[in-house]
C-alpha cells in the first residue's frame, strides 16, 4: 500500500455506509411493520422514512433527480458528521422497539444490533 492508497477497511466502511446499511435497516423496518403490533410499528415507520430518504439521496444522481430542492436538503443532512450521523439516528429510532413489549420476532432486534455493532466497529477502525 502506498501513501495515497486508501485502506481496504475505509473502502469497506464507505461501501457499507452508502449501499448496505440503510437498505438492510429498511428491510428490518419493513419486517417490523409487517409483524409488529401496536406501538412497535411507530419506530419502524419512522426508521423506514429515514431509510427511504437516504436511499433516495444515494441513487438520485444516477436517476438525474439531484436538481430538486428536496435532494439538496437531504444530501446535506446525510453528510452531517461525515455521513455517520443519519445512520446512527435511524438506528437509535429503530432500537426504541427493543423496549416495546408488543413486538414480535425479537430476532429482528438481534440482527439490527449485530449490524449496528459491525457498522460502528468499521467506523471506529477507520478512526484509528
Amino acid at each position: 500500500m502506498t501513501l495515497f492508497e486508501p485502506s481496504p477497511v475505509l473502502i469497506a466502511f464507505i461501501f457499507v455506509q452508502r449501499f448496505v446499511f440503510f437498505e438492510v435497516l429498511a428491510v428490518l423496518a419493513l419486517l417490523r411493520l409487517a409483524v409488529g403490533r401496536g406501538l412497535a410499528r411507530l419506530p419502524a415507520i419512522l426508521t423506514l422514512g429515514i431509510c427511504v430518504a437516504a436511499i433516495f439521496v444515494t441513487f438520485a444522481p444516477a436517476l438525474n433527480l439531484q436538481t430538486s430542492a428536496l435532494y439538496t436538503q437531504l444530501a446535506q443532512f446525510l453528510a452531517m458528521g461525515g455521513g455517520t450521523t443519519m445512520p446512527v439516528i435511524a438506528s437509535l429510532i429503530f432500537a426504541i422497539s427493543l423496549f416495546i413489549a408488543e413486538r414480535r420476532w425479537r430476532w429482528i432486534e438481534i440482527l439490527h444490533l449485530i449490524g449496528l455493532a459491525a457498522f460502528l466497529g468499521l467506523w471506529v477502525y477507520t478512526r484509528i
